[in-house]
């Protein structure tokens, strides 16, 4: 079985070093560009991990990680931001696992991954 992965990223650039990584993982990657797609494609898709953003278009990622842990208590979500320290409680307290800043490293992103997927 493959893993899937949703990545919930507006920024283009940072969306494709995101896919790069992962894809060198081997790793099935979803996208959404908007809070909004992000809670639609989990409901759709059911990945084994989200990687979000807090600042997302539509809906922002606090609001989709509190709607996507309503939807499915169990799951595992990654707050990935430039605001770990202005926002990065927030997107704890509505349900995200673990905050990594940005920029990160391609090792904090998939020793991270593998910590909450193993």
């Amino acid at each position: 079985m493959v893993t899937k992965i949703l990545i919930a990223e507006d920024d283009e650039s940072v969306l494709e070093v995101l896919r790069l990584i992962l894809s060198r993982e081997n790793y099935q990657i979803l996208t959404a560009k908007n809070g909004r797609e992000a809670i639609d494609l989990y409901r759709f898709a059911k990945p084994e991990l989200v990687l979000m953003d807090i600042e997302l278009p539509e809906v922002d990622g606090i609001t989709a990680t509190r709607e996507i842990r309503s939807i499915d208590p169990n799951a595992k979500i990654i707050g990935v931001t430039a605001y770990a320290r202005s926002k990065g409680d927030a997107l704890t307290l509505a349900g995200a696992l673990e905050i990594i800043e940005k920029p990160f490293s391609r090792r904090k992103i998939v020793s991270t991954i593998k910590k909450y997927l193993s």
